[in-house]
């Protein structure tokens, strides 16, 4: 019984100091973990000192700064050509779509009796002719009076002018073209009968083209003639050309601007009539390209990015986001250079002191590869 009881005793003894063993090695397993640390520990963390953060270098470069706008793109001039005299279609010259030069035939129509007409006043101009050339030889003598003279000239102008009308009208039954271009449409079919004035065919000139878009009042003042801009067609084609008209006055309805963007187009190679994109070039101006995830709002709800100064503290720099890319932003209002803060931004204020360490490049273009949907903000 005794031996039994020293046993029990012993046992109970035996478990504190078991656990204040357990207790001994745990505290001893921290403290050792604790003085084993890397003392500079992974960005974005707080301990006693300051907090440390991955920053990476970031320097400006030129970036234009672009007036993006949706239009259209017209030909250079759409011209109508109309008969200049009555009669009807005889013969066509050139098929819809020929490319035609500066006064090259499209069509004719039928002489009927103008060659007999012509044929009238030839005479009546000789014989105009004679009585005046007689009636002279005779005032110079002195057996005609000037009175007569007079009307003989009177009888010979008159008979050249409608021998004049006669061949003009002749020439007017050949359509030609009054501009180089493409012949886009017949308005008339051979034997159907125009008036004086009535339509014949359409000339297009596609080169250049004018891609017109309508600036709103409130872009008008950053466009001028001579910008350059960049035009981006449906089928994925661009196309270069600057900018030729910004009208005066804007349009009653919607308040914008007609802007016309001058496009060579030598080869005929793009089409007129069609939409298209245009990014005028207002300026070019220094920007930095950044990740949208180091992109943050300060107290006032000002947009821009913290970066770590030459003295190793935390600095707020707004920015104005001037154009937007799958993998990136393009920012201005930041100095040439600067350290930007890629982790830990979050638990940072501004003023605040901070232990910087630069970022591995590759980190940061992948972190920043993740899309962010592409566009320019005008």
């Amino acid at each position: 019984m005794n031996e039994m009881s020293e046993s029990s005793r012993a046992g109970r003894l035996r478990r504190p100091l078991i656990v204040l063993g357990v207790v001994i090695l745990v505290v001893a397993w921290i403290a050792s973990g604790m003085l084993m640390r890397d003392p500079l520990g992974p960005p974005g963390t707080k301990g006693v000192g300051p907090m440390h953060v991955a920053v990476a270098l970031s320097r400006a470069e030129p970036v234009e700064r672009l007036l993006v706008l949706q239009g259209r793109v017209e030909p250079d001039q759409r011209v109508v050509v109309r008969a200049e005299t009555a009669g009807q279609v005889d013969q066509w010259a050139v098929e819809r779509g020929a490319v035609v030069a500066e006064n090259d035939l499209l069509a004719r129509l039928r002489m009927d009796d103008r060659g007999a007409r012509l044929a009238q006043v030839v005479a009546r101009v000789r014989g105009a002719e004679s009585e005046y050339e007689a009636t002279r030889r005779l005032f110079d003598e002195g057996h005609a009076s000037r009175t007569a003279l007079e009307a003989r000239t009177a009888e010979l102008e008159a008979a050249r002018a409608e021998r004049e009308a006669v061949e003009l009208d002749i020439r007017n039954t050949r359509i030609v073209a009054p501009v180089a271009g493409v012949m886009n449409q017949r308005l008339a079919e051979r034997g159907e009968f125009v008036g004086r004035g009535d339509p014949v065919a359409e000339i297009i000139d596609n080169d250049p083209l004018l891609a017109v878009v309508w600036v709103p009042q409130h872009q008008i003042g950053r466009v001028r003639t001579g910008q350059e801009a960049h035009v981006r067609f449906l089928d994925g084609r661009r196309a270069e050309g600057r900018v030729r008209f910004v009208s005066a006055v804007a349009e009653a309805g919607t308040q914008t601007f007609r802007t016309e963007i001058e496009v060579p187009n030598p080869d005929e190679g793009f089409p007129s009539g069609i939409s298209a994109g245009v990014e005028i070039v207002t300026e070019v101006v220094p920007a930095h390209r950044l990740s949208p995830a180091v992109i943050s709002l300060d107290d006032t709800g000002r947009v821009g990015v913290k970066a770590v100064e030459e003295d190793d503290r935390v600095a707020f720099h707004p920015v104005e986001v001037i154009r937007t890319e799958r993998d990136g932003l393009w920012v201005t209002g930041l100095p040439p250079s600067l350290r930007v803060i890629t982790v830990g931004q979050g638990f940072v204020t501004a003023g605040e002191k901070v232990v910087p360490r630069i970022e591995d490049p590759g980190a940061d273009a992948a972190r920043s590869a993740s899309p962010t949907g592409a566009g320019d903000i005008g």
